[in-house]
C-alpha cells in the first residue's frame, strides 16, 4: 500500500495540470527550495566527498549548520506542499497528506536544484555554501529562487542556460518578499 501511495503521488506530482498552467510565486517557490534545502546540501556534499577537505562545511552531514536547514524545512512544509497542490493534478492534493509525500518530492525536486554536480565543480559548490552559511535558511532560499527566475529570464532572451523549468510566476510587486514584510520576514 505504501509503494502504491508513493508511486502515486510521484505520478501526480510529474503530470501539471493541463487545462491552466498554474505558477507559484516567488515567497512559494521559497519554501519548495527551503523544503528541498537540507536534501541538496547532504547531496552535494555526498558527490563532493572525495573533492573536498574533511573539515569543508559542504560535507558536515549533522551538526548545527544543517540542523538550521532542517529545522526551517520543517516549517516551510505546509506552505510547500500547498504549492505543490497549486501546480499539479488535483488528484494529488490528498497523496500529499502522507507522510511519504515530502521524502518522495525531495528527491524529485532535489536534481532540478542541484543539477549535474561534477567533481569540479565541489570547490566553487563548497565556497558558495560557506559564503551564504552565515545567512538564515530562508535568505538562502530566496537567493536560490532569485538566481533561478533570473536563469529562466536569460534562457527566454535566447541565451543558452541550463536551468530547471520551474513553473514560477513573474515577479510582481505584490508577490515578492522583502525584509521586514508580513509574507517574509527574514
Amino acid at each position: 500500500m505504501r509503494i502504491a501511495a508513493a508511486l502515486a503521488l510521484a505520478a501526480a506530482l510529474a503530470t501539471p495540470v493541463q487545462a491552466q498552467r498554474q505558477c507559484v510565486t516567488p515567497v512559494e517557490a521559497e519554501s519548495l527550495a527551503l523544503v528541498a534545502l537540507p536534501e541538496v546540501i547532504q547531496e552535494a556534499g555526498r558527490v563532493c566527498a572525495t573533492a573536498l577537505p574533511a573539515a569543508s562545511l559542504l560535507r558536515r552531514t549533522s551538526g548545527p549548520f544543517l540542523a538550521k536547514y532542517v529545522a526551517e524545512a520543517d516549517r516551510a512544509w505546509p506552505a510547500a506542499r500547498a504549492a505543490i497542490a497549486k501546480v499539479t493534478d488535483p488528484s494529488a492534493a490528498l497523496l500529499l497528506q502522507s507522510d511519504y509525500a515530502r521524502p518522495l518530492l525531495a528527491t524529485l525536486i532535489v536534481p532540478q536544484l542541484l543539477g549535474r554536480v561534477e567533481q569540479r565543480d565541489c570547490a566553487t559548490i563548497d565556497r558558495f555554501v560557506t559564503l551564504l552559511a552565515s545567512l538564515p535558511p530562508r535568505n538562502v532560499a530566496g537567493v536560490v529562487v532569485t538566481t533561478l527566475t533570473w536563469l529562466k529570464a536569460e534562457r527566454a532572451r535566447g541565451k543558452r542556460v541550463d536551468v530547471p523549468d520551474l513553473p514560477i510566476c513573474p515577479a510582481a510587486g505584490a508577490e515578492r518578499s522583502t525584509p521586514g514584510s508580513a509574507a517574509g520576514a527574514r
